[in-house]
């Protein structure tokens, strides 16, 4: 199904507002994967940065971090300009070594490696979002949506939309 501004950000203000209660997350998650890959890395950044506290413990309680310890000290080694095209080819499902490196992860674990990397952002080793960047206004929209779910739900949107990202090397 496509989805164009209008319409996912219409689906997703009836879903915020209680009209399609029970799809409030289905819909969060399509008009997240409707995104640019930059608004959808922007989202996982300011989720994380703003939601990081609480996503932790759900994250890497059930992850097996230390298999994504790998790829991220390698995205730690790279220059700026290499890091952010990682992330971009993890969001666009760009078949290269590393999007099929973490495609074997599990869904926490790749949870978990979003969470990791922002930390990494917050501190220096990683890009983060450069200063002025201006999402767009249906990236700001999943971002609210996501803000409006319970803990549940946002735990839930988040695990789709990274669990759908990078190749699978097991996949036909």
């Amino acid at each position: 199904m496509t989805f164009t501004s209008d319409s996912s950000s219409i689906r997703l203000s009836q879903a915020v507002n209680g009209i399609q209660t029970g799809d409030a997350v289905a819909a969060t998650t399509a008009v997240f994967q409707s995104l640019s890959v930059d608004d959808q890395l922007a989202v996982l950044w300011y989720a994380y940065t703003e939601m990081g506290r609480s996503i932790t413990p759900a994250a890497t309680g059930a992850a097996r971090l230390q298999l994504a310890e790998g790829l991220l000290n390698q995205i730690k080694q790279m220059s700026h300009a290499e890091q952010l095209e990682v992330m971009r080819d993890l969001a666009a499902k760009r078949n290269t070594q590393f999007t099929r490196s973490y495609g074997i992860f599990s869904a926490n674990t790749k949870l978990a490696f979003w969470y990791e990397l922002s930390e990494l952002m917050v501190k220096g080793f990683v890009i983060p979002v450069p200063t002025g960047y201006k999402i767009s206004r249906d990236g700001s929209q999943v971002l609210e949506a996501l803000k409006q779910l319970d803990f549940g739900q946002q735990i839930t949107v988040l695990r789709r939309v990274v669990s759908d990202m990078g190749v699978d090397p097991l996949a036909d």
